[in-house]
């Protein structure tokens, strides 16, 4: 069993537990070292401060000459050896080829994260087909737009 399929082992307890739902992935872990099903080893150690780092690097932000508010520090992920390894730089001095794989990554993201929520809307309104079905634009063109418009931004200067 993967550390994935450990975390979600645990889940499933906190539930068939009887604990309340929906729940927040902290009172979960609580409730899991409490009961002793979960204890840090020194690799979790690391991990841990990896994801933090790597969290507070996605949060940084910085506000371009234009007054535009963007993110500072961008992710390559790469296969090495059967291990994803994960490349930080910075937007202001990276390689451009390391802008470019970054962008296109995080764009592939986005196409799983819209198809899989496609998903999730189709499987919901087959299992509850007397209601009116959910229904889920994934088309974000005037989205994007109205954004742009509400920061005072347009097309010719973005």
């Amino acid at each position: 069993m993967n550390y994935a399929e450990q975390m979600q082992k645990i889940w499933n307890e906190y539930q068939d537990a009887g604990m309340p739902i929906p729940a927040t992935s902290r009172d979960v872990a609580a409730w899991a070292i409490h009961k002793g099903l979960w204890k840090p080893r020194p690799a979790d150690i690391v991990s841990q401060c990896a994801d933090d780092l790597s969290r507070a690097l996605r949060e940084e932000y910085r506000t371009d000459k234009n007054g535009r508010r963007y993110r500072s520090k961008h992710a390559v992920r790469i296969n090495s050896g059967g291990t994803q390894l994960t490349f930080w730089a910075d937007i202001d001095s990276a390689p451009r080829s390391h802008m470019e794989k970054a962008f296109a990554q995080r764009r592939r993201q986005i196409i799983g994260d819209c198809y899989q929520l496609k998903t999730d809307v189709d499987c919901y309104n087959n299992a509850h087909s007397s209601e009116p079905p959910i229904n889920l634009v994934l088309d974000f063109t005037m989205d994007v737009k109205e954004i742009d418009v509400m920061n005072g931004f347009d097309q010719k200067s973005a």
